[in-house]
């Protein structure tokens, strides 16, 4: 009795596995086959943020330079009015952030961190504007003041 029940809970969990691998498989090699389960294209645009002056400091709070930025924040066609309206709300919320990131990096600390900066922006776009509206933030220019 107990063998009966072994097995069928044994084949039941043999076609469970290959029913999901062969699931897996179709979606992986054959999305033609599933095209309305496929990622759906947005159009976006980008919004220039114009110039931001930051603070470049180092790990422990010390004042390197200063370093100017210009960014680009990508959002969803048709919503870069909004975003143009509220820029010096995103421009405070920077601005709020940089002093407390590390933002320096070489030896002399007069270089900054693109990388870091991008994180900062796009902590604070999603601050002002929300998850669902910012796709991402690209640095499109940086240089020491």
């Amino acid at each position: 009795m107990i063998k009966r029940i072994v097995i069928g809970l044994a084949a039941l969990a043999a076609g469970t596995g290959v029913g999901i691998g062969g699931a897996y498989a179709a979606r992986q090699f054959l999305p033609q086959a599933m095209p309305d389960l496929g990622p759906t294209e947005v159009e976006t645009e980008f919004v220039p943020t114009g110039t931001i002056l930051a603070p470049l400091t180092f790990p422990d709070g010390r004042l390197s330079g200063y370093v100017s930025f210009e960014c680009q924040v990508e959002v969803a066609k048709g919503k870069a009015e909004d975003v143009t309206g509220q820029l010096p709300l995103l421009l405070n919320a920077v601005n709020m952030r940089t002093y407390r990131t590390p933002l320096a990096s070489g030896p002399d600390g007069l270089i900054p961190g693109v990388e870091a900066f991008r994180r900062v922006v796009m902590d604070a776009a999603v601050e002002v504007y929300g998850k669902d509206l910012v796709r991402r933030v690209v640095v499109t220019q940086a240089a020491p003041v």
